[in-house]
């Protein structure tokens, strides 16, 4: 598994392209636990990461993708979500100086770094019932895996399903879902389900 550039920003386009199709989902999900705004966060968003993408010039590298990518979508609507996942890809700029191409190393040195920062910025950890629950089981599955970029993505889909599943039974810590405590139980992580969709929304582009 391994996509140039100019393959990336293509997958990246392709993809994000059809997230705005789950906005009524994620605003409801969002809305039995927050303020309801996630739909139109990541649909915002997508839009100006793709238009940011379209603007780059063709030599761009991975850290450009990704640079470009936060800035867009951190700016791109006023939520928390956004800020954090735009600072998440902010910080995989970073790791990815100089590189060119992206393979399953990378990938996983990416979602590691969006994990990091999640963290650290949103004071959150495994458990707390926020996309984390989902992004780092699934990093770990894509780092203990090996085969095609279908069939590891394949991988990171189930195990992403199961934890999403999983968070319906917990209850919320962080951020405005904590603020409805135990009626936070029940509901399936609003954040955890956006990077399922988002990773479901890749595979497909890889097989397009």
């Amino acid at each position: 598994m391994s996509v140039t550039c100019k393959e990336l920003r293509d997958l990246l386009t392709l993809a994000l392209s059809t997230l705005p199709a789950h906005a009524d989902e994620l605003r409801d999900l969002d809305a039995a636990l927050g303020d309801g705004d996630l739909g139109i966060t990541v649909s915002a968003g997508s839009a100006a990461v793709i238009k940011a993408l379209d603007g780059l010039l063709e030599d761009a590298t991975v850290a450009d993708i990704l640079l470009s990518a936060g800035k867009a979508f951190s700016t791109a609507n006023p939520s928390t979500f956004a800020a954090l996942t735009g600072g998440g890809l902010l910080a995989a700029s970073k790791v990815m100086a100089g590189k060119t191409a992206v393979g399953k190393t990378e990938a996983a040195e990416i979602g590691r770094a969006v994990a990091g920062r999640i963290a650290e910025r949103g004071k959150s950890k495994l458990g707390d019932k926020t996309v984390l629950d989902a992004l780092i089981p699934s990093l770990d599955v894509l780092e203990s895996s090996a085969g095609t970029a279908d069939e590891l993505l394949a991988a990171m889909i189930a195990t992403a399903q199961e934890q999403v599943d999983a968070t319906a039974g917990l209850q919320s810590q962080k951020g405005r879902a904590a603020w409805v405590q135990e009626r936070s139980v029940g509901h399936a992580d609003p954040g955890a389900t956006a990077y399922l969709r988002f990773l479901i929304a890749l595979q497909a582009a890889f097989k397009s």
